[in-house]
Order: C-alpha cells, then sequence, then structure tokens
C-alpha cells in the first residue's frame, strides 16, 4: 500500500505541471507523455477530485479539474505560467546560481551553468529598467523568438510595423501595419497590443501566430489614456470591439468556494452570480462545465446554446 501510494504521489506530481496551462489536453496523449496508460491517468485523476470537503471538481481552493471523455484541463492561478520576475529578481537568480556554482561538486556544475545560460538569454531579450514596454518576461519558443525582437525595436524606438498575421484555425495570413503599444504575457503567451490601421482600431495580436514582421520607419505617438490593465483579467487578454461578459450562476454548495476567490459575498439564498470579461466562448464552455450541475449560464444566449450542445455530444459519447 505505502508503495502504491509512493508511485501514485510520484506521478501525480508529474501531472499536474502537465496540465497547468490552463489549456485541454487529450488523455491518450497525456498518458504517453507521462509513461503510463489511460485507465492509470483517469485513477490518478479521480483521486485528485474525490475530497469528503470540497465540491467536485476542486483539486484544492483556486484549483478546478475539468475531465471529459477524452480531454482534461486544470485551471488554476496558482500554477500559471510564465513567473512574473522583474529584470532585477532575474538578475539576482543568476547570481545565486553562481554563488551556487561554485560551491557545488564539479559534476554538477554543468547543469547550473547551463540554467545560467538560459537565464541569461532570458534577460538579453528584456527592456532595460525604465522602458516599461513589456510587462513580464518567459521563455519564448525559438520560432516566435525574432518576432518578438522586431516588436521590441519597435516599442522602444515608437515605430510601426507590417505583420504577416494567422488566426487560430485559419491557414491564410493577413497583412496589416500596426502601432506596438506594449508586450505583454498572458496564459502562457506573449501578445502584442497594438493599434491595427487596417482594422482602425485597438488589437491584441498573439505573437506565436505572427508569421513575419517588417519594421517600419514611420513612427508613431502612444495614446496616454492606454489602460493595460483593463485588457487583463486573471491572468488571460480579454479584448473585443463590443465588450462582452458572461452571467453565471453558481448554485449555494459551490458559491462560497467562488465567492472567496472572486472577492464577493453569496446572496441571501446562498448561491452566487458573477459577470465574467468573456472575449473566448470555448474557455466559457470549460468553464462552466467544470462545475456540472452547480453552473448555470445565465447569459448570453449563445454561451448557453453551446454548453447545450456540448452536454449533448458528451453525453452521446458516453453512451455510444
Amino acid at each position: 500500500m505505502i508503495d502504491g501510494a509512493a508511485a501514485q504521489l510520484r506521478r501525480v506530481l508529474a501531472l499536474v505541471p502537465e496540465l497547468a496551462d490552463d489549456e485541454e489536453h487529450d488523455l491518450g496523449e497525456l498518458a504517453r507523455r507521462l509513461g503510463t496508460d489511460r485507465a492509470t491517468l483517469v485513477g490518478d485523476l479521480q483521486s485528485l477530485t474525490n475530497r469528503f470537503d470540497d465540491p467536485a471538481g476542486f483539486v484544492d481552493e483556486g484549483v478546478a479539474l475539468f475531465i471529459e471523455a477524452e480531454r482534461v484541463s486544470l485551471t488554476s492561478p496558482h500554477f500559471r505560467r510564465p513567473m512574473r520576475l522583474t529584470l532585477a529578481e532575474l538578475h539576482a537568480l543568476e547570481l545565486g546560481l553562481a554563488m551556487l556554482e561554485g560551491e557545488r561538486a564539479p559534476e554538477e556544475r554543468r547543469a547550473i551553468a547551463r540554467a545560467r545560460e538560459r537565464l541569461r538569454a532570458v534577460t538579453a531579450r528584456l527592456p532595460r529598467e525604465g522602458e516599461g514596454a513589456s510587462r513580464h518576461g518567459e521563455l519564448a519558443t525559438a520560432a516566435a523568438v525574432a518576432e518578438l525582437r522586431t516588436l521590441r525595436q519597435a516599442l522602444r524606438a515608437r515605430r510601426k510595423v507590417r505583420l504577416r498575421y494567422r488566426k487560430a484555425g485559419e491557414s491564410a495570413c493577413t497583412e496589416r501595419v500596426v502601432c506596438p503599444y506594449a508586450l505583454v504575457v498572458a496564459s502562457g503567451a506573449w501578445y502584442v497590443v497594438a493599434f491595427c490601421e487596417r482594422s482602425d482600431g485597438l488589437r491584441v495580436f498573439r505573437v506565436d501566430r505572427v508569421v513575419h514582421t517588417d519594421l517600419l520607419e514611420a513612427r508613431y505617438d502612444e495614446p496616454r489614456e492606454l489602460a493595460l490593465d483593463a485588457l487583463l483579467h486573471d491572468g488571460r487578454v480579454f479584448h473585443a470591439d463590443v465588450p462582452r461578459t458572461m452571467t453565471v450562476r453558481y448554485s449555494a454548495r459551490i458559491a462560497r468556494w467562488i465567492a472567496e476567490r472572486e472577492g464577493r459575498t453569496p446572496d441571501a439564498d446562498g448561491s452566487l452570480t458573477v459577470a465574467h470579461p468573456l472575449a473566448d466562448d470555448e474557455w466559457a464552455v470549460r468553464h462552466v462545465l467544470q462545475y456540472g450541475a452547480d453552473a448555470e449560464v445565465l447569459a448570453p444566449a449563445e454561451v448557453r446554446a453551446l454548453v447545450a450542445r456540448r452536454l449533448a455530444e458528451m453525453a452521446a459519447t458516453a453512451t455510444g
């Protein structure tokens, strides 16, 4: 029994980082990456949610696990990446690694040296103190490094950029000229907040969907009224031409957990109604379904319909 519990703990410790990206994961593929089988993986997931004092779906306060027939996702601010470190904090980490390298045995120094090189590569891409263009730093993918470099140059010099952009789910690219206002990180991805001349308005572009960038000679002035915090909510980027919200009623059974997380007070009957910023319908569906019958979408109607359709698909899969 002890060996079994220890083995499961090791599997769970390897599992949580794999899920901590607010994305859906295929159960079969996830089991393959973890070196286990699907049945064992499902058992480990169920052991995380089978708690006596918390509602279904909660792994811990502020951590929700949603398991479908073939997919699983975990949402939590506790595991959100990247870590939000200032440039000074990154330099402090590098100094700490240098001190550790000098104290460790020779056979351990190579790994520490690699970590220092990786950290230096990150700090080299960040703006110097006072530039204020980048809100957070992370280890960017290799494909996005060149585009990030161009966007940083544009931000520092207040120069326009011509970019080719591929929207999610589309194969064709669109070309547009933008005025970059800021780089931010949300949900583990880089975004550039920019004025788009083609759309004649403020837009938010995911950097990993930018196919190519050209730095232009034309310059621009950043608007003083730009409020980046209005574009970020709970670690996600929310922006649309017309602001949207999703109103959800949580049952009295789970309302107190939601109320603590949202900083609200439950209604007189113990339930709680919350209006969430809405820019991603798929996020809305995952958010609601993770609470099962304890969450009801009151508005908008299209999200209610989408949740109902997803439930019907899940029921058909289960009985098929």
